[in-house]
């Protein structure tokens, strides 16, 4: 199952909270599709996952939103 993000206009460290709130509630394997504005999430989040034993699956960076790819583990 996947579950929606959006952080856009957040600043750090709200993403990676925000984040943290909703991997609690999900199941493990599922996923969950960040949408953000904050380029340092392209940082903070995989730092965040490493630390906690999720996995980011995707990264992809467009003109005015990042989307970032985690899977629960």
């Amino acid at each position: 199952m996947q579950t929606n993000l959006d952080v856009k206009r957040l600043l750090c460290p709200m993403p990676v909270i925000r984040l943290g709130e909703v991997i609690k509630k999900i199941d493990i394997g599922d996923t969950i599709q960040i949408i953000a504005t904050d380029p340092g999430v392209l940082h903070d989040i995989p730092a965040w996952c490493k630390v906690h034993g999720h996995k980011v699956l995707a990264c992809d960076e467009k003109t005015n939103e990042i989307i970032l790819m985690v899977e629960k583990i």
